[in-house]
């Protein structure tokens, strides 16, 4: 199945967050976006029972100057077994201009045995707009005994600002060879949480820094001095996971001086 959702958004005289174009063909489709703390919340819905093999998905956002635009998923992605032996493909591309933001904050993703799944990630801010991505991994379906059973993940994600790349990430995960080690280091089940904040802001050190416990191991890095960060996390499992993100994007979130929109799913 080829599938695709295209979205741009942008603003009213009145300061108000509209799409103004959108596109999407199965799997993908978008709710009924509402508008909270002046923003544009807008939930991405895959109605089918998930990713399989062969599927090539295309997800496209932009926010234009002024806007301000939420995409989030209100249930967890799947992807099963392959059958043939090939990948399921996702190719995702966040945009924003100056004077613009945009948030992805996604259920988790939740390969299944046997799955084999291709992810490829461009984030892009103009100087002065602000781009805030999260990204949620999974061990599998630790409930049914799945744990780190999946045949091949690769992830493959590039981060500019204006003309500048700030940040490139390549890694593959499978359980046939060492790759998995150091998500296991910490935690035998660990969840893998990513965070890219693309804009200006004070980085809040030490309120993120605090958010580190037993149940969670933390770590960030400045991309480029006073525009770009990423914070990475392992967690001990899906709870922990959860209290993170809901902290950390409320930390963020203080940080960029804005009111946090609910996400209403």
């Amino acid at each position: 199945m080829n599938g695709h959702l295209h979205l741009i958004g942008s603003c009213y005289d009145s300061g108000q967050t509209y799409l103004r174009q959108q596109s999407f063909r199965a799997p993908l489709q978008i709710s009924k976006p509402h508008e909270d703390a002046g923003s544009l919340v807008v939930n991405v819905v895959n109605p089918t029972a998930g990713i399989f093999d062969g599927d090539s998905i295309e997800l496209n956002a932009e926010a234009e100057s002024g806007a301000s635009l939420v995409l989030t998923t209100p249930s967890a992605s799947r992807v099963y077994r392959s059958r043939s032996g090939g990948p399921a493909k996702v190719k995702q591309r966040f945009s924003v201009q100056a004077d613009a933001f945009l948030e992805f904050f996604p259920e988790p993703f939740i390969p299944q045995a046997g799955a084999r799944y291709q992810q490829t990630t461009e984030l892009h801010a103009e100087p002065g707009g602000t781009l805030l991505f999260f990204d949620w991994l999974t061990p599998g379906r630790v409930a049914s005994g799945e744990v780190f059973e999946y045949a091949e993940l690769n992830w493959d994600l590039d981060a500019t600002i204006g003309e500048t790349l700030v940040a490139r990430e390549r890694y593959r995960l499978s359980p046939e060879d060492s790759s998995l080690e150091a998500l296991k280091l910490v935690y035998p089940v660990a969840h893998y949480l990513s965070c890219f904040i693309l804009g200006e802001l004070i980085f809040p050190v030490q309120e993120i820094e605090a958010l580190n416990s037993p149940e969670v191991y933390l770590g960030h890095s400045a991309l480029i001095s006073g525009q770009g960060y990423t914070v990475k996390v392992l967690c001990l499992d899906s709870l922990s996971a959860r209290r993170t993100l809901k902290q950390l994007r409320h930390i963020l979130y203080a940080a960029m001086g804005r009111q946090i929109p609910t996400l209403g799913r």
